[in-house]
């Protein structure tokens, strides 16, 4: 007898690159439960990253800074978990601090905590990738749920995240493109900053900051890239808050090709589609241009490759550099080794477009076990 479908609970109150690898685990309940998952997360970009995806049913997103007794969005989510009783909650927070909110939310909502699961915590010394952590939450079964019912999905899921980009953040992309007069052209982009590099108004270069590339070599690398392709634009990314350092940047290249661009996180999703390759720092737009099918390099400081490295779904290269146990900041990788990685990427042909990501895979599930994965 085939059980009823559910609609799987995941709750994190993760950052951009976090939501993006969550999509890993999405695809697994969705194909287990039968249902399309609720996200439940804190920000914006839940709402943002999720707009369009097969496996994802419903997005709620609590405001990141505002006590939850002031905060519609934390009432509204649980009224809607108090709603969804008979769903299996999973959740993937690890930080005690957002951990013990979110108890706060499960409790105020009446969840019997035998429909819930908690990823474990970790040694440090595991270093086990994020991703098959998610993936490895998604094989167990709450207490309150039949794990026959509801078995691995045959075929096995790619183990890696995957996003959709809907209709209008394309047509979005293409009338920007249009407008800026880049539509034919090439396009490789660059991401120079991380959350860390800026702080309220003001741009802060900080000796502490393991992600931090001098802008000299910045520029230095842009020179490269120019001369290896000197019919594509360079285009550095950025959120707002970030468009001082982008400029910096722009300046110590004085390459025409070069653009600074400041992109909402709709635009630059589309523009991964798009583009021909991307040079990243570790971060949230790195996952994306992975989960998308884009070709990159990414440079790391202080974290490790085996536990941060994007993961492409659909074969696209992703070549890291930097990161334990040879460097712990981006400050020790020279621009020889970034240009050579970028241009280890090899046979990706150069045009104004690629394809579309792969289409999102077809799970069903079967009789087999969790081990034939």
């Amino acid at each position: 007898m085939t059980a009823s479908p559910l609609h799987p609970i995941v709750i994190w109150f993760g950052r951009v690159g976090d939501m993006i690898l969550l999509s890993a685990l999405l695809d697994v309940l969705a194909a287990r439960y039968g249902g399309g998952c609720h996200v439940i997360g804190a920000g914006s970009w839940p709402g943002e990253i999720y707009a369009t995806h097969s496996a994802v049913a419903r997005v709620s997103a609590l405001h990141r800074y505002t006590a939850w007794v002031f905060d519609p969005a934390w009432w509204r989510t649980a009224r809607a978990l108090r709603a969804a009783r008979a769903d299996p909650v999973y959740v993937c927070e690890t930080d005690p601090r957002k951990l013990a909110r979110i108890r706060r939310l499960l409790d105020a909502s009446g969840t019997d905590p035998r429909r819930c699961l908690i990823l474990a915590p970790e040694p440090a010394e595991a270093c086990s990738h994020w991703v098959d952590r998610l993936v490895g939450l998604g094989r167990l079964t709450p207490p309150a749920f039949d794990a026959a019912a509801y078995p691995w999905p045959c075929p096995a899921p790619p183990g890696a995240p995957r996003l959709e980009v809907s209709a209008a953040a394309q047509a979005d992309c293409d009338a920007w493109l249009e407008d800026k007069g880049w539509r034919e052209r090439p396009l490789v982009l660059v991401q120079p900053g991380n959350r860390r590099t800026m702080r309220g108004r003001r741009l802060r270069l900080s000796a502490a900051d393991d992600k931090a590339w001098p802008p000299e070599r910045w520029g230095a690398l842009l020179h490269r890239l120019h001369a290896r392709l000197p019919q594509a634009l360079i285009v550095l990314c950025g959120a707002p808050r970030e468009s001082l350092l982008l400029e910096w940047i722009a300046a110590a290249a004085a390459v025409p090709a070069v653009v600074a661009a400041e992109l909402p996180l709709p635009r630059l999703l589309a523009l991964c589609t798009r583009a021909h390759s991307m040079i990243s720092v570790d971060s949230g737009p790195a996952h994306a241009a992975a989960a998308l099918g884009l070709p990159l390099v990414v440079m790391f400081g202080a974290h490790s490759q085996r536990q941060w490295l994007p993961r492409s779904g659909c074969g696209s290269q992703v070549l890291g550099v930097g990161g334990p146990p040879h460097s712990r900041r981006l400050d020790e990788i020279s621009v020889e080794t970034v240009f050579s990685a970028w241009c280890a990427l090899g046979a990706q042909p150069l045009a104004a477009t690629r394809a579309a990501p792969r289409a999102p895979p077809t799970l069903r599930p079967c009789s087999c076990g969790p081990d034939s994965a």
